[in-house]
């Protein structure tokens, strides 16, 4: 093989040499990815719940998660942006902190009122929250995935295989919603936490608060959520 051959095969071996290195990364992010969406589960399906139809609620899910992977690709491409600029994550903070108000309020107003009052919101308006909802929960994976690597194609797999991960997790807190009496409260709980850590880190640049710490309370969370389960009699 000549000397020119070999130079144009360079840049595939050094392509190939790369990703040997940062593949090992790639389980790493697509478990953050999960782990991160436990509460973004919790809250999808909660939202998605207030469609009563099953039929309507996978098909809110599913149009609802295919706009959010388009979303968080453009995260991905603008996260050097969304670092950079507080706002972002300020303002994704806020928005958490109100869906957070917002359930514990209707847990407070569904003592008074009937529960069918809830049946207000059309499948467009469920789609339009949980992808909101979920470009908000991005923003915390985003920036988390592009402190372990700055490869984009390394981030973006891991991103989709968290996205596919997302959509059937949810399908399965719809039921578990149904079954354990803490776990929609657990679940917002979760959502207050990291609007507060996106809140803190928004106020504060230079803060970097540990994603072992961060995995452990949550993880304490959820095994309230799913400690008790409702009784045949409260659920009839």
């Amino acid at each position: 093989m000549d000397s020119a051959s070999l130079d144009s095969l360079t840049p595939i071996l050094d392509g190939i040499d790369r990703w040997v290195e940062i593949a090992p990364l790639l389980p790493l992010i697509i478990i953050l990815e999960i782990v991160l969406s436990a509460d973004n589960a919790v809250a999808l399906a909660s939202i998605t719940r207030q469609l009563r139809n099953i039929e309507l609620q996978r098909k809110a899910l599913n149009i609802g998660i295919f706009i959010s992977l388009i979303l968080r690709m453009v995260l991905l491409v603008t996260a050097n942006y969304i670092i950079r600029y507080s706002i972002v994550q300020l303002t994704a903070s806020i928005y958490l902190f109100t869906l957070v108000i917002r359930f514990f309020l209707s847990i407070e107003d569904s003592t008074t009122k009937e529960s069918s009052s809830k049946e207000t919101l059309s499948m467009l308006q469920i789609v339009v929250l949980l992808a909101i909802t979920d470009l908000a929960f991005s923003i915390d994976s985003v920036t988390a995935a592009v402190a372990i690597s700055d490869q984009l194609l390394l981030i973006i797999t891991g991103t989709v295989v968290g996205v596919i991960a997302l959509r059937f997790t949810a399908d399965f807190f719809i039921r578990w919603l149904e079954i354990f009496v803490n776990l929609e409260a657990a679940g917002y709980i979760a959502v207050g936490l990291v609007a507060l850590k996106l809140f803190v880190q928004s106020l504060i640049l230079s803060i970097n608060i540990s994603d072992s710490y961060f995995f452990i309370i949550l993880a304490s969370i959820f095994l309230w959520g799913f400690s008790r389960k409702i009784k045949k009699e409260d659920s009839q």
